[in-house]
């Protein structure tokens, strides 16, 4: 291990991966209120949250997480995966945001009376 001290833009090409994936980004400009600082030994960079009430942001978030687990975009995966997919986002949440079925809808490739029919049967099994 080195004690070398790493620079900003290497810290903040470390922490991508999980910035994007919690809808973060590093700050460049003037650090504001809210936004938090990640220090590693003397390097300081600054990271923005996306506001929280953006749900159309939430949504595709959602969405993003659901492919990424199930290891395809929504629209490829066979029957059993999509419904699935279907599930992992009602347990989360993703059906309580408005029009959310028709964004859904649209990941998947499919009508909205399909996956209210998804929808469906993981209220009636749960």
């Amino acid at each position: 291990m080195t004690d070398a001290i790493p620079s900003a833009e290497e810290l903040a090409t470390a922490l991508q991966p999980l910035l994007h994936r919690v809808g973060a980004a590093v700050v460049d400009d003037e650090p504001r209120p809210g936004d938090i600082p990640i220090t590693l030994q003397d390097t300081t960079i600054h990271v923005r949250v996306r506001d929280e009430r953006d749900l159309s942001d939430g949504l595709a978030r959602l969405i993003q997480t659901v492919e990424h687990e199930l290891g395809g975009q929504l629209s490829e995966l066979p029957r059993a995966r999509k419904q699935h997919a279907v599930r992992l986002l009602e347990e989360r949440g993703a059906f309580e945001m408005r029009h959310s079925a028709e964004t859904v809808a649209e990941a998947m490739g499919m009508s909205r009376f399909t996956i209210y029919n998804y929808l469906n049967r993981v209220r009636v099994d749960s």
